[in-house]
């Protein structure tokens, strides 16, 4: 064509619009303004079909019929199918999970207790050594370390050793101590368990068994730290601190922290109550249910909170800034503390646990024992009270251990800072009491919420099983001592294997959630921070955009009751800048044998799909398939188009890659000495794939190298079979896409709608010039066998910018024009116009200030004239949290009471990080030392800003998302935009079979006083919904259905003491000056 039909668009716009003025007045009627839509909608379809091919590729799928069957998606079955097969997944590694624990136990109870060992008497493999580096390794007495040889591991994806098992050992734990030995002792026998479980079912992941002690061994054996990438990080972990561990070793908690506010503990003392309390909810997982509350002369909760919450990452962040600003004042009223604890344990009209039922005490001693407050809340002991003496004093300590040992905890001195976390979390070993007592009963595998495995596995969850001491004291008593938990690690990429996507079309998706709610697999479920340690806790109701219908499918996931539900639905896009509005299908069942629930989701073009066909005899079918693979090469890119081909799992033998040449060439190299039909091969994958090849290189080649059009830069097609094709190839050089078609927005959207799609570039993310990229405008194939309705691929165009925006202003004006406005001419001194797509983003305007800001939300550019689009009901806007993001580190003053920044330290930071320094720091000497040095803590606190600032990694943040669209159908709206001392006529109309609105208004630049705050709709950092609002309402979730809390035979006589992992003199000053050289002498080494 001489010229193309998007040039005989604008001119025909431009001259209609010029001659409407001259006798309209000086702003065009509605009338016109719809004459001149109509013509904008009739040119901009008709070179959307033409170009795109939309019509053509229809034509080629329903000619090629018998190339491909279609097959029905049936949801019941499908989601019945994929719940059995995660069923047995996980029941294959149960059984790994009861074997290991059950070694463990015999072993444990055949092991002799030694007092002392002889040098090497001990092997085995620390992961915490440097391998580069051995005179770095000093071996222990008693000891002799492993060298093992790594290899890289595909499975893993980092080096492993199936020959020898790990340990790792907590910084602040002695590894030369007598209870450590022994313990590396017995349980090396469990590697060969490990190796046999591995026998079994070459498919296992890490096998871990995590002592009560702190000591983790697990299998295969790799290094904790890669020390070339993290050469200064100090390591904090400790396996009893690790989400699986906390839900294995004892049944939920319901916490009351009581904390003496009293002026007693002012000071240093303070300091330490503050972190003790820290630490103490850094031992709660989200079964379990906590508030915090102070008490001098009075109690009152120390936050918002007035009743036990769920201690969910976001609820013990607001405790933990409340408890940073505890003040000490007043006398210490031991019974008004307990009877606001008992009270509030007592509350059973708000969510709770509902199982073990603790007060912790954190005080500096007194002399009251509140005697008549636990007589008459706690005679039957359903409470357990754990007691915590905290700083040095010369109190009597006398009353406050009563308290423990008469309600059936324990008591604990915490003195300074290295007493504090070893103190804090080893209530469990009481609380795992009545599980030990329980016996078999107790022996239930469980599995946990997910989470990010620390050894970088990625996504996972953990089956875990309690390890009981099944030794009998010198008294014949049994014993009620938790050994440990042994852990079995599932990678959700093994439980999305058993949920294949590739049928289901990319709206088509599979999700499962825990009792809480949460989702343990999701498209969404996608956390930014893979370093972090907080537990990956999504409800679904945040995953997802909620309403009533999905508030009652969560409820009855969580029950374990079967359903289906259709409805329609408002949907995010990929890319979060759009909603669309969907039909969807929920069906969801249980998946036996576990807490957790399976659901699948289909649109309503999902129910059927193409199945490329393989019956042919095999001569043709070779020939078929070689010809479509031929059109994949790189070579037949000139006639055929850039080609593009998913990353998926088409064969075992076709390594993938994120590089499309790369992946393209191992996939042609192994077709060329296979048929698809391999074994190794996923068939059906394999041949769809090289069947929308041929179909689409048969457009690229008969219909799209036959056209002319000005104006469009590139032609496109995007499959369901994963193929993507750029014409011509030199726009599919500039492609930026995702190869992965399910992963890709506008073809997510365009199956979505029925309309001709147009996609706004990404101004915030590339720039002001991203328009030069072009325009693109995407459509969905339909076809319709023996009605059938199919959705196979989407087809588009990218259109110019650069002459859209020309030919949006060119020739607008007439001689015979009398009128101050001909129309939308260019830099008009009168109006504006503007077009919009369903998202508020700008896609053309008459104003060069403008069009250097195609893909700009229009809420940015005209603040005013947006917010009335709002207010007419043009567009609705929803507003959603993504709780996975990253941000920058915020910079915070160095005063203030506040919870501060890990990065810029406090004397409660260092306190916070100093706990690690020893591990039982509760001499008098350590004290003396601790005071000494305590300046250049303080020295510490005043660094520079700029000192740690080239070192700040992102951290976990919640960020505000807002998006809008299309409120309702109407087509015209119009209105004024009223400011101060002016005001501004506006008229918008929607373009039909587009996601577009035109609008002409009066010019910004007449009317300069309206408020011109911007209308933000990028993403922003957000504190995310108060917590205190939240709490009021929460969201169903249930609990374990059994529960160990107490046991008629438990000997509560053991009620108090001090750690047994106390490390010796020297070596608690030796950790504590490497500390402080760490903080305070190395001020200018990145962190």
């Amino acid at each position: 064509m001489a010229a193309g039909w998007l040039l005989v668009f604008s001119l025909t716009l431009f001259q209609s619009l010029v001659m409407n003025h001259s006798s309209e007045g000086p702003f065009p009627s509605a009338t016109t303004i719809k004459s001149w839509v109509d013509k904008m909608q009739e040119d901009l379809v008709t070179l959307a079909r033409t170009a795109s091919g939309v019509d053509k590729l229809a034509e080629i799928y329903l000619k090629n019929r018998n190339l491909y069957t279609v097959e029905a998606n049936n949801p019941r079955q499908l989601v019945e199918i994929a719940a059995r097969d995660i069923e047995k997944l996980l029941s294959n590694r149960s059984k790994a999970l009861v074997r290991l624990a059950k070694e463990a136990e015999k072993y444990q109870a055949s092991h002799q207790w030694r007092d002392e060992f002889g040098n090497n008497d001990i092997i085995y493999y620390n992961a915490k050594d440097d391998q580069n580096d051995p005179e770095k390794n000093d071996t222990e007495s008693g000891s002799q370390r492993i060298r093992p040889v790594f290899e890289e591991d595909p499975v893993f994806r980092r080096q492993t050793s199936y020959q020898h098992a790990a340990v790792h050992i907590p910084t602040d734990i002695y590894e030369g101590s007598t209870i450590v030995l022994n313990e590396l002792n017995w349980t090396a026998a469990l590697d060969d368990v490990f190796k046999r479980n591995r026998e079994e079912d070459p498919t296992l992941l890490w096998q871990v068994f995590g002592s009560a002690t702190g000591l983790a061994r697990y299998y295969p054996a790799s290094p904790w730290v890669d020390k070339s990438r993290t050469p200064n990080k100090i390591d904090l972990y400790d396996v009893r601190r690790r989400p699986w561990y906390i839900q294995g070793a004892a049944s939920p908690k319901d916490m009351l922290i009581l904390v003496d506010a009293s002026g007693s503990v002012s000071g240093l003392t303070l300091k330490l109550i503050r972190t003790s309390v820290i630490e103490m909810l850094e031992t709660l997982s989200d079964d379990d249910f906590v508030n915090v509350v102070s008490f001098n002369n009075n109690a009152q909760n120390v936050s918002c909170f007035n009743h036990l919450v769920q201690a969910n990452v976001r609820n013990k962040k607001k405790l933990k800034e409340a408890v940073y600003k505890i003040s000490a004042k007043g006398i210490t009223d031991y019974k008004k503390g307990f009877s606001y604890a008992f009270e509030q344990l007592l509350n059973h009209s708000v969510s709770r646990a509902n199982c073990n039922k603790i007060i912790m005490l954190f005080t500096d001693g007194g002399e009251e024992r509140a005697q008549e407050i636990f007589h008459k809340y706690n005679e039957d002991k359903k409470v357990r009270v754990f007691t915590f003496s905290v700083g040095q004093h010369n109190y009597d300590k006398g009353p406050i251990q009563w308290m423990a040992c008469e309600n059936k905890g324990y008591y604990y001195e915490i003195p300074s800072i290295g007493a504090i976390r070893i103190n804090t979390q080893e209530y469990l070993d009481v609380l795992g009491r009545p599980m030990v007592l329980a016996g078999e009963k107790a022996k239930q595998v469980q599995w946990t919420n997910v989470y990010l495995d620390a050894l970088e596995l990625g996504l996972v969850i953990t089956g875990t099983l309690p390890v009981f001491n099944l030794t009998k004291e010198q008294n014949g008593k049994i014993n009620q001592l938790i050994l440990g938990v042994m852990g079995v690690d599932v990678s959700l990429e093994d439980i999305k294997k058993l949920t294949p996507r590739f049928t289901l079309c990319p709206n088509g998706y599979y999700f499962a959630i825990d009792p809480n709610g949460y989702v343990l697999l999701h498209p969404n479920l996608q956390p930014k921070n893979p370093k972090s340690q907080e537990p990956v806790t999504l409800d679904f109701l945040d995953a997802e955009l909620e309403n009533d219908i999905k508030v009652e499918i969560r409820k009855k996931m969580i029950d374990g009751e079967s359903g289906e539900k259709t409805f329609e639905t408002l949907v995010k896009s990929q890319d979060e800048r759009y909603i669309d509005k969907g039909n969807r299908t929920y069906t969801w069942t249980a998946v036996n044998g576990t807490d957790y629930s399976l659901a699948l989701v289909l649109p309503s073009y999902s129910f059927y799909y193409i199945k490329a066909k393989i019956e042919e005899p095999i001569t043709q079918a070779s020939c078929k398939y070689y010809e479509d693979s031929e059109t994949l090469k790189l070579d037949h890119f000139d006639e055929a188009g850039y080609t593009f081909i998913a990353p998926r799992e088409y064969c075992n033998d076709v390594k993938k890659s994120e590089n499309n040449t790369e992946f393209l060439l191992n996939f042609n190299e192994f077709i060329d000495r296979n048929t698809p039909s391999s074994p190794s091969c996923n068939t059906d994958m394999v041949i769809r794939v090289l069947l929308d090849a041929g179909f689409t290189n048969e457009l690229a080649q008969n219909y799209w190298s036959k056209l002319s059009l000005d104006g469009v830069v590139a032609q496109f097609v995007v499959t369901d079979g994963g193929i993507t094709r750029v014409f011509p190839k030199r726009a599919g050089e500039d492609w930026l896409e995702n190869a992965e078609t399910y992963e890709v927005s506008f073809y997510k959207r365009s199956l979505d709608n029925d309309n001709y799609i147009f996609t706004a570039p990404y101004y915030n993310k590339s720039g002001a010039n991203s328009y030069e990229t072009g325009i693109m405008v995407s459509k969905a194939v339909e076809i319709t066998i023996n009605g059938k309705l199919l959705k196979p691929a989407v087809v588009g165009i990218k259109i110019d910018a650069t002459s859209w925006m020309e030919n949006f202003t060119k020739t607008t004006i007439k001689s015979l024009c009398n009128s101050e406005i001909c129309g939308c001419e260019r830099n008009s001194m009168h109006v504006d116009c503007v077009i919009l797509d369903d998202g508020g983003f700008l896609l053309m305007s008459n104003r060069d200030e403008y069009t250097q800001q195609i893909g700009r939300f229009f809420g940015e550019i005209d603040p005013g004239l947006m917010r009335n689009l709002i207010n007419m009901s043009l567009y609705a806007f929803n507003k959603s949290y993504d709780y996975q993001s990253v941000c920058d580190p915020e910079e915070e003053p160095k005063q203030g009471a506040g919870l501060r920044s890990a990065y810029v330290p406090t004397i409660t930071d260092i306190l916070h990080l100093g706990w690690w320094a020893s591990a039982a720091a509760w001499s008098i000497l350590q004290q003396l030392f601790l005071s000494l040095t305590f300046p250049r803590f303080l020295e510490a606190a005043d660094m520079e800003d700029d000192d740690f600032g080239a070192a700040l990694p992102k951290t976990s943040c919640i960020t505000e998302q807002t998006q809008y669209f299309f409120e309702n159908d109407d087509k015209s709206f119009g209105g004024i935009v009223d400011c101060i001392n002016c005001s501004r006529l506006y008229h918008a109309e929607k373009i039909s079979n587009t996601n577009l609105v035109f609008i002409i208004s009066d010019s910004q630049l007449l009317c300069r006083s309206c408020d011109p705050k911007p209308l933000m709709q990028a993403e922003k950092p957000d504190e995310g919904p108060n917590p205190c609002e939240m709490v009021k309402q929460p969201r169903y979730r249930k609990g374990p259905d059994v529960c160990f809390d107490e046991a008629k035979q438990e000997d509560s006589a053991d009620c108090g003491g001090v750690s047994g992992l106390s490390p010796s003199l020297w070596s608690v000053v030796g950790i504590q000056l490497v500390l402080l050289w760490l903080l305070s002498g190395s001020r200018h080494c990145q962190l």
